[in-house]
């Protein structure tokens, strides 16, 4: 997975002024499986991209940074 996730949700956990520790508590994980998620040595289930985008109010593209091609 491009860096680039893991990224965006710092960036917004921090803008935000949400700490690791309440992101966690939300998400119903361990601050060392958030650190790992954050570091990309795992990642991010489908439940947790959904909880996140809808906590900060982005679409899971967005967080993803998809970019539709023309066709």
């Amino acid at each position: 997975m491009d860096r680039v996730i893991y990224e965006n949700i710092e960036n917004m956990r921090i803008a935000e002024g949400i700490s690791q520790r309440c992101i966690c508590q939300e998400l119903g994980i361990s601050i060392k499986t958030y650190h790992n998620w954050i570091k990309g040595d795992t990642a991010i289930p489908s439940f947790a991209l959904i909880k996140l985008a809808n906590k900060f109010n982005v679409s899971i593209d967005y967080l993803l940074e998809i970019k539709k091609r023309a066709l």
